[in-house]
């Protein structure tokens, strides 16, 4: 890996000979410009706007523009005499949380290697002193023309540095936000939950350019001379008619590029508080219809019907059964008013029969 700076790390009284290579690459592909009649590369050359001359790399120089436009020239040996401390140097300045430095304040980064032998001892005590603080650095460096300031950490083993942007450089999101007027339900809110936790973490290490392997594709086919298909462009930027039911498809989407059953975990989408009064024509016509909420709500209307059912089954039975008892309870008061009255039509007649029994024998003792 090439160096593109040298200097040391000031930790204190402690200064640390380092080197510095670039930590990313960029692997865009980039065009020429060429002329369409004859397939020719266009360049550009520096040409003064006074005299229309073409001048090369040794007649240039800096200058700044002023705000009336005056130009003002400004050279090497100018710049070089002012004082700049970091020119050389990593010159930290003091210790923070990482959750101190907010990202938009992130830039180029940079990996640190320790310059020769005598480095590798300092470097390693910085090195783990990160570790275990458990902190990291903020300091100021000057890098091509220019001081900057640059936030130091540990990946894997080695002090990596990141290019900070100055705080008077990141604009303030004013006007950016949404009505804060704006309500979100909970039940949205929920769905949102529902879709974040099927996707899951991202794998960063799986992820990779489809565009620019699109273009190599291209490129390739081209130069093989082969036809080259076009793919229309069906577009995904629409609007959102139902919030709802964009949440439910999306939520079934992941579910099955994830390998879940839709209809095994249906449930889990339509028992999210779900909204009264929401037209369900609107959300078949964005979705195709959310199957699941289908079956769930289809379920509980079979359920509350068989509820219904029951009680008037019950009802109606109490009504049968109510005429029966009050029935045999007037037979039953009719068979014992029967009773007593034959009871009584049987006295008088016992009675009777009693009253000629004794008669008879009186007679039969006269007699005798």
């Amino acid at each position: 890996m090439r160096s593109i700076w040298n200097g040391a790390i000031s930790f204190g009284l402690v200064s640390i000979p380092v080197k510095l290579m670039n930590a990313t690459e960029n692997h865009s592909i980039s065009f020429r410009q060429i002329h369409l009649a004859d397939g020719g590369r266009i360049r550009y050359h520096k040409v003064c706007e006074l005299d229309e001359q073409e001048v090369t790399g040794a007649e240039t120089g800096k200058a700044y523009e002023d705000a009336d436009g005056t130009v003002i020239p400004v050279t090497d040996e100018d710049l070089a005499s002012l004082p700049l401390p970091t020119a050389k140097t990593i010159e930290i300045e003091g210790f923070v949380p990482a959750s101190a430095i907010d990202p938009l304040q992130l830039d180029s980064a940079y990996y640190l290697s320790a310059n020769g032998g005598p480095a590798a001892k300092p470097y390693a005590l910085l090195r783990e002193a990160l570790k275990r603080s458990e902190k990291v650095a903020v300091a100021k460096f000057a890098l091509r023309g220019r001081e900057r300031l640059g936030m130091l950490r540990v990946v894997d083993d080695v002090i990596a540095m990141h290019g900070l942007l100055w705080p008077d450089e990141i604009r303030t999101p004013e006007g950016i936000a949404p009505d804060p007027g704006i309500k979100i339900r909970d039940a949205e809110l929920d769905l949102a939950d529902t879709l974040m936790n099927t996707l899951g973490e991202a794998d960063l290490d799986t992820l990779h350019d489809d565009y620019r392997e699109a273009v190599e594709e291209l490129v390739a086919a081209k130069a093989a001379g082969e036809t080259v298909e076009t793919v229309e462009d069906e577009g995904g930027g629409g609007q959102v008619i139902d919030l709802m039911a964009a949440l439910e498809s999306s939520v079934r989407a992941a579910k099955e590029s994830h390998g879940k059953d839709g209809d095994e975990d249906a449930g889990d989408v339509a028992d999210v508080h779900p909204i009264k009064g929401r037209k369900k024509t609107g959300a078949k016509a964005a979705t195709g219809g959310s199957g699941a909420a289908r079956k769930t709500a289809a379920g509980k209307t079979a359920a509350k019907k068989a509820t219904a059912t029951k009680t008037t089954a019950k009802k109606t039975a109490a009504k049968k059964t109510t005429p029966k008892k009050a029935t045999a309870k007037k037979t039953a008061a009719k068979k014992t008013s029967a009773k007593k009255t034959a009871a009584k039509k049987t006295t008088p007649k016992a009675t009777g029969k009693a009253a000629g029994k004794r008669a008879a024998s009186s007679r039969s003792r006269s007699t005798a």
